[in-house]
């Protein structure tokens, strides 16, 4: 049974709108705040404004247990979340029209990744609820797409339109895109649960635990057998090739290619064979078996990390940057994809955001200590001063590490699948 296009243009848009205030703070708020004199210093602690994407976890339970009936589990938390993003994008726009108060506007960009972050845990919830195991390779491509795409509009074409628009008009247009979201979300029904009538009796017996009994089952899913060896394959997965991703751009500046190259080949192709890499590694995810389609995905991966240490040891050129950079988001979109709907089909769906959540978490924090190793590995002034190449190379041999990890997550599910047939 195929999923109804109807579910996953419902999914696509809400990733969509989820990805725009994420893209704006990452690519068009540094350009914005350099604009207004803000120091290089300073805009070096703006990543703090997406905090909320790093600590959602924490309030996630809170998503999965309190709702209201009339609204539906997922939507109860959607729908204000995307009123919320609609308010604070027009609150945005209007003092960027008035040239007010930055550490206000700061504030607002701070509570639009709040509200996204928070939607994001009930939409992820949502996704859960509705996909099947055959269906989790499409409905994560969704997923992954949507929010490139968002991350796309909110932090390129909006400010490519700011030329016409202004930065105040900038954000109105992203408050007119959450609003249509919202009339999407209010035109749609509450997307019943997969096998509704053992779902809704889990849900709830899940809404009659104590907190200390809700908080014990959430132990119990993260200190489990084997659960070390998924959480250590979830949080590693990315090390190696965000400590390449990190010198990347850097490499190509030092190595004399001009900027509007870099943002030609690594900014704009190098997206659109992301987002083609996501839409390849949904089809596999959902032809092959899913630790299948991981191993296959991240052993391609080696590949072009392993390119540009070639790069870095033996000279530049168009042909080879824009070679192993296409081939490189390529397969690690898909790979992103895969390891996506691998954590979803991994979940506790009687508890599924919250659970959800933690594992993306882990994911997230997991990659996180590879950007400063790495540039600290590599700086001449203030690190060890190996420069790129065997920071590349190193990046690659951990990504090959990583391939180690298959063997106890393949032992571990013939295990369940022997217990399976014999009972």
């Amino acid at each position: 049974m195929r999923l109804p296009s109807s579910r996953l243009a419902l999914l696509g848009v809400l990733y969509f709108v989820q990805g725009m205030p994420f893209g704006f703070q990452a690519t068009a708020l540094p350009v914005y705040l350099r604009e207004r004199g803000v120091s290089l210093t300073t805009l070096g602690f703006v990543g703090v404004l997406a905090l909320p994407w790093g600590l959602k976890a924490l309030w996630a339970p809170l998503v999965d247990r309190y709702h209201s009936s009339r609204l539906g589990r997922r939507r109860s938390w959607i729908l204000p979340m995307q009123a919320g993003l609609t308010l604070t994008c027009v609150a945005a726009g209007l003092l960027a029209s008035e040239g007010g108060s930055l550490r206000l506007l700061l504030g607002l960009i701070l509570v639009m990744n709040l509200f996204a972050a928070t939607q994001d845990i009930a939409v992820d919830g949502l996704a859960v609820d509705m996909l099947r195991p055959e269906e989790l390779g499409l409905g994560n491509s969704v997923q992954v797409v949507g929010y490139k795409l968002g991350m796309l509009t909110g932090g390129g074409l909006l400010v490519w339109a700011s030329k016409y628009l202004g930065w105040s008009g900038l954000f109105l247009s992203m408050a007119a895109l959450c609003a249509v979201a919202l009339v999407v979300t209010l035109l749609s029904r509450e997307v019943p649960p997969r096998e509704p009538s053992s779902a809704s009796a889990v849900e709830k017996a899940a809404e009659r635990l104590s907190w200390a009994q809700w908080w014990e089952r959430i132990r119990m899913l993260v200190t489990g057998p084997g659960v070390g060896w998924l959480l250590l394959f979830i949080g590693t997965y990315k090390l190696g090739e965000t400590m390449a991703d990190v010198l990347y751009k850097p490499f190509l500046v030092d190595a004399g290619i001009p900027a509007w190259r870099i943002g030609q080949w690594v900014g704009t192709w190098g997206n659109v064979a992301s987002i083609a890499g996501s839409i390849a590694g949904g089809v596999l995810a959902m032809r092959m078996p899913m630790l299948g389609a991981l191993g296959l995905t991240a052993a391609l991966r080696v590949l072009p990390l392993m390119g540009r240490w070639w790069l870095a040891s033996h000279g530049v050129s168009d042909a080879g940057v824009i070679g192993v950079t296409l081939a490189e988001e390529l397969v690690g979109g898909a790979l992103t994809t895969v390891m996506f709907a691998f954590m979803m089909s991994r979940v506790d769906r009687s508890i599924g955001a919250t659970h959800y959540t933690l594992l993306a978490s882990i994911e997230v924090w997991g990659k996180a200590p590879a950007g400063p190793l790495a540039g600290w590995l590599a700086d001449s002034t203030h690190g060890l001063g190996w420069g790129y190449a065997p920071v590349f190379l190193l990046g690659a041999a951990l990504s090959v590490a990583f391939l180690v990890l298959l063997i106890p997550l393949r032992q571990q599910h013939a295990r369940k699948v022997t217990v399976v047939l014999t009972e």
